[in-house]
């Protein structure tokens, strides 16, 4: 009975894995004898946000969930149609989604050489990824909350699924928030930080499993890495107090090095965008960069199986590493979601320091 549980996580891993390989493996499949497997092309593809969710490639056929597109053109305002009409580089109504300029939608009017930018607010494939972990987020927590409502005190602790939950929540609030940013203060912010974890968590998991509702590149896009950086600095520096403050503009160092030349409070005031650009970049740089390995490694997989010979046996290789980074990318979910997290209660834990009596 032990090992068949210790086989489940197993099986799970090498289903997933399965279906990691199954899309490419089709798109292989369609391309052998006519053109050789483009590397940047499926791993930019992949780690790229789109205006459709591309599932697979079979027999040369894209297999996708369209997109509702809305532009609004220069001169004929705005516009919702579905991305299957600007498939395969066609156009709709003067827009089209140029390849050579990021894979975003421009518009093309009459007697303009240079086609321009509309405004463009569509639903992309990361926005679609954000709603699922939302409504992901909404299940957990609101079911978890209906479990606590039906019980009382003196009941015993949840087991299952609400154990976990309860598990991760009293880890991330007793064990990161409350130390970081103190007995005192930290119960305003505890909601915010807590769900910065379970949506940067949540999304990292979602962003290994191959296949829809998966697949996108959500904490690996910087304009996302932004925003949660931008919300934490908004947290530090909107409710610091005068203490803080003081620090920043006149730190207790020596004077002459406040004045005449104002070097201490230049560095602080440097720091309070330093902090946040360090979160931004370490969560977009650590979940690009897994993406980019993992589906590097698949790649090899099969270039090295249409060279055939001894260099093939590579691909054995390429599939065992692909199984170690998938494994480690996992570990590394959690680990992101943990340390921007941490960070975050540190940076607004030192927005309240105490009062210092001369």
């Amino acid at each position: 009975m032990n090992i068949q549980k210790r086989l489940h996580p197993v099986c799970l891993l090498l289903l997933a894995t399965f279906l990691c390989v199954l899309p490419l493996s089709a798109n292989n499949h369609a391309a052998e004898g006519e053109e050789k497997l483009d590397v940047k092309e499926v791993v930019l593809g992949h780690m790229s946000d789109t205006y459709d969710w591309h599932i697979t490639t079979w027999n040369g056929h894209h297999v996708s969930i369209p997109l509702p597109i809305i532009v609004k053109g220069e001169t004929s305002g705005w516009h919702v149609f579905s991305s299957s009409r600007l498939a395969h580089g066609e156009s709709y109504k003067g827009f089209y989604i140029d390849s050579e300029r990021g894979g975003k939608i421009y518009e093309k009017i009459a007697g303009q050489d240079e086609p321009i930018r509309p405004w463009d607010i569509s639903i992309t494939k990361n926005v679609v990824q954000i709603w699922i972990v939302v409504f992901l987020m909404l299940f957990i927590f609101i079911g978890s909350a209906r479990w606590y409502r039906r019980r009382t005190c003196e009941d015993d602790a949840p087991k299952g699924f609400v154990g976990l939950v309860e598990m991760f929540v009293m880890m991330v609030n007793d064990d990161v928030i409350k130390p970081s940013i103190g007995e005192k203060n930290y119960r305003p912010y505890a909601p915010y930080l807590m769900t910065c974890f379970f949506f940067i968590f949540l999304s990292n998991l979602l962003g290994l499993l191959p296949i829809f509702p998966g697949g996108a590149n959500v904490t690996g896009n910087i304009t996302i890495t932004f925003f949660l950086a931008f919300c934490t600095l908004l947290a530090i520096n909107l409710f610091g107090n005068r203490e803080y403050w003081k620090e920043i503009f006149w730190p207790e160092v020596p004077t002459w090095l406040k004045v005449p030349v104002p070097m201490m409070p230049v560095i602080e005031f440097f720091g309070i965008f330093t902090k946040p650009f360090a979160l931004m970049v370490r969560l977009f740089a650590n979940i690009m960069g897994g993406h980019a390995i993992i589906l590097s490694f698949t790649c090899v997989i099969f270039i090295c199986g249409k060279m055939g010979g001894a260099i093939s046996s590579l691909s054995g290789v390429s599939f065992l590493l692909m199984i170690f980074m998938n494994c480690l990318e996992l570990l590394v979910a959690f680990i992101q979601a943990y340390v921007f997290t941490i960070l975050s209660a540190v940076f607004i834990g030192l927005a309240h320091p105490e009062h210092h009596k001369g």
